[in-house]
């Protein structure tokens, strides 16, 4: 903390850290850059989340940062515009890489202005869209914004409008285009199975090599984080797996950690081990399939129907304790919604070893095959750096060497009760990526292992009030999901309902590597290089 305290104080006067869950600092706009470069410099590498907010009588942006050197060390980072009509904050796009996406986010959805940004399209709106959706005095009225029933023009998709102030401080609109003349674009889905969803690429080629990558997003964008702010506690539950749906569990976790966080409640041991046991069957059961469709985008089928036949028996697992297959509905908060079933146990046991036996399977079947370590060796090289700016956090962070498993970093749930190994690899290529999940896997089973043959009993659920609401104040939770760093943010009036509700999605900053990860690349590793992310487009639309 007093690292912390040196360091902004040194960085622009009159500053001072509030203490909160995490060292919160307040800075005007004019302040911002100034303290953000500082905070880079000093080793916060990493924009982490970043929120924007509709205070009623003004606007603001919260930036969550960490270090990939001091992994423990996290600072919220506070601006407000001055009122409801100068929404103009400085971009730090150009500081923080994963800036980019987040900055455009925030102007979607609340009109803030990022000045200096170099490309301030909507991101999941169209840019016909009338309002933006996130405000407290937005006019939901239908006939305001109609089904469309024409596309958007291609015009409207390459215009990348930048804002600056000219010398007598006039704000100036400059006008890019994302594709030069003459270039050859290809469009690659949102309806194309090898996206892993509905994904529009407009992808730029020079024959066979890839120049500029594009990312679309919104087709699936179902305004979740809206949605929260009309549903009780206990309601947004359904909707958090609906997110990454091959994560559902552990984003369902995250909220409840973070509602529990904020009540006060000790939640049972036993419910916090079989939460895990559940989260980590998860993480298999979305590795397994993330690991048969980039088998399959290569054209191994029946490396595929493995992966899928393996996964059937989590699903069986989940099932009979908890009801559902896909998404589950198990956790709720103050623990479990019901005690494990009887059959619980010994299924568990019996899918450890034959698990374990399998993977063996896996790398004699593929990983090991010539002709696909030659089409993923050297391809898709993403460096520890990049990683950082980017914030692509999750196993393709770890498969470039930077460490940065949530279950270490901030332990949950008895995490740090459990021994077990963050699994890190240097290469950084797409065979990197594909392998640290398999080893991945190796170690969910060592958690589980532990787990179910030491599960506590001291019953499955603490008391809750009859409604849930939280006290006033702002709560964070991260988790290490499937793909990565998943955090819940709540701004809490103390009401049933939350003021503001916001996820952060480690798919979105997944897509985000495309570009500089397929640039020089051929058209043909695009694909393998996607699906090595492992990215799932809702957990991004949201």
């Amino acid at each position: 903390m007093k690292k912390i305290k040196d360091i902004i104080s040194s960085a622009a006067s009159g500053l001072t850290i509030e203490e909160q869950q995490y060292p919160t600092v307040c800075v005007s706009p004019e302040q911002l850059r100034k303290v953000a470069q500082k905070l880079k410099s000093e080793g916060f590498d990493v924009l982490l989340n970043l929120t924007g907010m509709d205070y009623n009588d003004k606007f603001g942006v919260i930036y969550h940062l960490t270090s990939t050197v001091d992994k423990m060390a996290m600072l919220v980072l506070k601006v407000q515009t001055p009122d409801r009509e100068k929404l103009d904050i400085p971009t730090v796009s150009d500081i923080w890489e994963s800036a980019n996406l987040y900055e455009r986010e925030a102007y979607d959805f609340f009109g803030i202005r990022f000045i200096g940004h170099p490309d301030l399209r909507r991101i999941f709106l169209r840019a016909d869209w009338n309002g933006f959706p996130f405000r407290k005095d937005y006019d939901a009225n239908p006939e305001l914004n109609p089904v469309p029933l024409v596309n958007q023009t291609i015009s409207d998709m390459e215009d990348m409008p930048t804002l600056s102030f000219d010398k007598d401080g006039k704000l100036v609109t400059k006008h890019n285009q994302l594709f030069e003349n003459g270039e050859y674009v290809v469009n690659i889905g949102p309806q194309h199975p090898a996206t892993h969803g509905v994904l529009h690429l407009r992808v730029s080629l020079e024959g066979e090599i890839i120049k500029k990558v594009d990312p679309n997003f919104g087709y699936i964008h179902r305004g979740i984080e809206k949605m929260c702010e009309s549903k009780t506690y206990p309601q947004i539950l359904q909707l958090t797996e609906r997110l990454d749906y091959l994560s559902g569990t552990m984003n369902r976790h995250a909220f409840c950690l973070c509602a529990e966080k904020a009540l006060g409640l000790e939640v049972p041991k036993r419910a916090q081990a079989v939460r895990v046991i559940f989260d980590e069957l998860t993480r298999i059961a979305s590795h397994l399939l993330g690991w048969g469709c980039m088998c399959m985008d290569m054209g191994s089928i029946t490396a595929f129907i493995y992966g899928m036949r393996d996964r059937e028996k989590i699903m069986d697992i989940f099932e009979e304790t908890g009801g559902g297959r896909l998404m589950v509905g198990y956790n709720v908060i103050g623990g479990l919604a019901d005690e494990v079933s009887d059959k619980f146990i010994s299924q568990v046991k019996e899918f450890i070893p034959y698990m374990r036996k399998m993977i063996k399977e896996y790398h004699v079947l593929f990983s090991e095959n010539p002709i696909a370590k030659g089409r993923m060796q050297g391809m898709g090289i993403m460096t520890k750096e990049q990683a950082a700016s980017l914030g692509v956090t999750g196993p393709s962070g770890r498969a470039s060497g930077w460490s940065c498993d949530v279950r270490k970093i901030e332990p949950y749930a008895g995490y740090d009760q459990v021994d077990f190994e963050e699994v890190l690899r240097s290469g950084g290529d797409t065979y990197d990526r594909y392998y640290i999940r398999l080893d991945e896997i190796e170690q969910s089973l060592r958690i589980i292992d532990y787990l179910i043959n030491n599960l506590p009993d001291d019953g499955f659920k603490a008391k809750t009030p009859a409604i849930i609401k939280l006290p006033a104040g702002e709560y964070y939770q991260r988790v290490e999901n499937a793909r990565g760093d998943f955090g819940v943010y709540i701004n809490s009036t103390g009401d049933k309902n939350p003021y503001r509700v916001k996820f952060r999605s480690p798919c979105m900053t997944l897509i985000s590597a495309l570009g500089p990860l397929c640039r020089n690349e051929k058209i043909a590793d695009l694909i393998m290089i996607g699906a090595s992310l492992d990215y799932v487009i809702p957990c991004a639309d949201r």
